[in-house]
């Protein structure tokens, strides 16, 4: 080996690393250069660059799941060199939660990240037996679910809202299937996730709380290759091969759930099923440029005989092309379509219903790779945002609805960012940045206009917050700017490499969230409606601080995460009491702004190697909101204290494990512990006409608790030893969700009992013991 770190004759070596499979780009790749402590990792599109001086070297390629390549370069001018992992041991497609287990990421000063790629989330037990990457990330610390059987999720104290859930950099708005029995995204289409918990690089914005990244496979350009899985309740398929070998490649996915075709059988007239698509063609033209088109469309149709039909479901698209300027410099041009709509058909009243948000989206982003020890991400982002709060139109003559539509709002969001990687020394780096945005509330016909600019008032006779009546309003055009919105994010991660195998790290993010998810429960439901900041709503700001101790030991055979957090939010939204969202076309007299803050400690324990492996979780946590009054003559919410948000969860605790008994059986538990939801139980009642009615106290939101939740899962997977030498190759996946039966509630309601006429609280709960069977598959 020669070469010297001083030498003046640099050269850069960069390329690409597939799959050796399906040509597949990898996402996250370690490329390593020991003798000299220097690496990166591949990007969002597997393409790498490091520049040295001149000298051979040893380089190691690696990547969970893969056989490791080591070979000796020698570096004289610059080189291009791509790369082809073969995998470890054939296996049907799957997803593994893995986060700072390579040496590489523990010197890296991005924190509270995790990352699930491709190879085991099938085997995590779940509900109905299908796989999901919602229900996953849910037993990671820091993260915990909106509720029984809902794919909203809630990452450090903070709202469902507040996460920006993107698919191949599209948003989803709404991400669950049949009301959050499952999620949208296809477990076989997936190819790379991240969730970003806090110190997110300056090229996310939009939310507050998290960004859950998701990338779709490219579809593969060796062969033709069939995948899928047949449920007791919804079946999937993929199809994917080469339109030209090596050079054009597709994809095609699809799902359905088909249990509502036997409800008949039952005498049930009702109905609920979910299906949707996902589409991809990958096109290499050259080694410096290719193109991708990839979209997604999915529907749910939920319906009570032919009473009610509620219709939901998202649609995105995107048309990216990568291009690489220099071996030092990628860039990824993308413009995307995203459009999430929601309507309702109640038969029994006449009318129907009609909602939705339709966003058009420009990106340009760059990656700079300076030097091995600097690199700079910089680029720009426009949104165009349509909003339709609502349209009621009769479906009937003899209704007496009469049809009306709620005003259209638009906005325009634009962003730009720089980002840099900066390594000090061997034990020092950096990743710092800045992300400017500027959000513009455009023209809509109307705009109410209010005394004191006031939507909202204080009656001092009843003590308490009132709708403020409109005393005019505003007519605009569509290009009329009637708000904006200017803020400065910048971003800032450090770690301190204490040795080969500890760091620790810190981070500080501010973020700022423009829209706002109306709703009073506390999940995403088809019926929540999205509104812009505005006039009358001011955009959400978050500031947030997180330190965390990082180990791995016995050659990465384990590994120790700990991090403690703290998040400051200034106009969190809050609701006046007796806040009616539904069909509001003034939506702002309802709404308050206030302050939310949380705090916690999360500890992850990781077995990552072996037959046997898992992990524990642990966060403990507070999550408040605070709406004092506007002047000292008004109380505010809750008399202007502290309480606790519906997603304040104290103690969250999970247990996966997995062992590998042999080539045949695997298996699997998960157990779950969370502090129950916060809730409201009464303080009285009164009587009126015989029947006795509970009273609730205003100023007490969240002051009671559901009871916990807790609950175990198992699964065992069975993989024929036929598989071997077979082109066809499947495995059966046998699970039960909630082994023990736990009634876990999803809400109390306090009623009088029509029999008895006694008082009593009667809880709802949506699953039991839940048995299911799979059958996975590919040739």
């Amino acid at each position: 080996m020669t070469f010297s770190l001083f030498s003046q004759e640099k050269n850069t070596i960069s390329g690409t690393v597939y799959d050796d499979r399906n040509n597949e780009t990898l996402i996250g790749v370690s490329i390593y250069f020991p003798e000299i402590n220097i690496g990166t990792t591949t990007n969002e599109y597997g393409f790498y660059s490091v520049t040295l001086p001149e000298g051979s070297y040893k380089i190691q390629v690696s990547y969970i799941g893969f056989s490791t390549i080591t070979e000796t370069i020698n570096l004289k001018n610059k080189l291009s060199k791509n790369f082809k992992l073969k995998e470890e041991a054939e296996s049907l497609d799957e997803i593994i939660i893995e986060s700072n287990i390579e040496k590489l990421n523990v010197r890296t000063p991005q924190m509270s990240v995790n990352k699930l790629t491709s190879s085991t989330i099938k085997q995590i037990p779940v509900v109905l037996g299908e796989a999901d990457i919602i229900k996953s990330i849910i037993l990671l610390p820091g993260v915990t679910s909106a509720g029984e059987g809902a794919s909203g999720f809630n990452v450090r104290g903070g709202a469902a809202d507040q996460n920006l859930i993107l698919l191949d950099e599209a948003t989803v708005f709404n991400s669950s299937h049949l009301f959050g029995f499952f999620s949208v995204f296809n477990p076989d289409v997936i190819k790379d996730v991240k969730l970003y918990k806090g110190g997110i690089p300056a090229k996310y914005g939009g939310r507050l709380s998290s960004v859950l990244d998701i990338y779709q496979k490219e579809g593969n350009s060796k062969e033709f290759k069939t995948t899928g899985g047949i449920g007791l309740v919804s079946s999937r398929l993929l199809i994917e091969g080469p339109i030209k070998k090596e050079k054009i490649s597709f994809l095609v996915g699809g799902r359905s759930s088909y249990a509502h075709l036997f409800l008949p059988l039952f005498d049930i007239d009702n109905t609920a099923y979910f299906y949707d698509l996902n589409t991809k063609i990958n096109y290499r033209i050259d080694n410096r440029n290719s193109v991708f088109f990839s979209g997604y469309f999915g529907k749910d149709v939920f319906g009570i005989s032919d009473s009610f039909v509620n219709k939901y479901g998202n649609k995105v698209a995107n048309l990216r092309w990568n291009h690489l300027f220099s071996d030092k410099l990628f860039s990824n041009l993308s413009l995307i379509y995203s459009d999430y709509f929601y309507g309702l058909t109640l038969d029994f009243v006449g009318f129907e219903w009609d909602s939705g948000i339709t966003n058009y989206n420009l990106k340009y982003d760059f990656k700079h790779y300076l030097s091995s020890n600097f690199k700079l991400s910089y680029g720009i982002n426009n949104i165009y945002s349509k909003f339709n709060p609502g349209e009621i139109r009769p479906n009937r003559e003899d209704s007496g609805i009469v049809a009306e539509k709620l005003i259209d709002k638009y906005a325009n969001e634009f962003a730009t960012y720089i980002d840099a990687e900066h390594k000090i020394n061997n034990n020092l780096r950096l990743q710092y940045g800045i992300r400017f945005s500027n959000f513009t509330r455009l023209g809509q016909s109307e705009l109410n206009i209010y005394t004191n600019n006031e939507a909202v008032i204080y009656n001092s006779e009843f003590k308490k917050y009132e709708s403020a009546e409109a005393i005019g309003t505003e007519n605009f055009n569509k290009s009329d700017v009637i708000s904006s919105f200017n803020n400065l994010e910048p971003r800032l991660s450090i770690s301190y490499i204490v040795d080969q195998n500890t760091s620790i790290k810190a981070s500080y993010n501010r973020m700022a969230q423009y829209l706002h998810l109306l709703s009073n429960t506390s999940s995403p439901t088809p019926l929540d409606v999205w509104t812009p900041s505005g006039k009358y709503i001011k955009p959400q700001l978050l500031d947030q601080f997180a330190i965390g101790y990082f180990k791995t030991l016995k050659e990465g055979d384990y590994s120790i995460e700990t991090e403690a957090f703290y998040k400051d939010i200034q106009n969190r939204i809050d609701y006046i009491n007796g806040a009616n969202l539904v069909a509001n076309n003034e939506i702002e007299t309802v709404i308050l702004n206030g302050k939310a803050r949380a705090y916690g400690l999360e500890v992850l324990l990781k077995k990552n190697k072996g037959k046997f492996k898992g992990w524990l979780a642990y966060t403990l946590s507070r999550s408040e909101q605070l709406t004092p009054g506007r002047t000292t003559n008004e109380p505010g919410i809750n008399s202007g204290e502290w309480y606790n948000t519906p997603y304040d969860k104290t103690h969250d605790f999970s247990i996966n494990a997995s062992y590998e008994l042999n080539d045949k059986w695997k298996f699997n538990t998960n157990f779950v512990f969370q502090t129950g939801q916060p809730t409201n139980y009464p303080v009285g009642q009164y009587e009126i006409q015989g029947l006795n009615v509970p009273i609730y106290d205003d100023n007490r939101r969240n002051a009671d608790r559901l009871p916990a939740y807790h609950r175990v899962d198992v699964s065992a997977t069975l993989t024929p030893k036929k598989n071997k030498n077979r082109k066809w190759q499947g495995e059966w996946v046998f699970g039960i969700y909630n082994l023990y039966g736990r009634q876990n509630a999803a809400s109390i309601n306090f009623s009088q009992n029509r029999e008895t006429f006694k008082n009593e609280a009667v809880q709802t709960s949506i699953f039991g013991m839940v048995p299911s069977v799979t059958y996975n598959f590919k040739f």
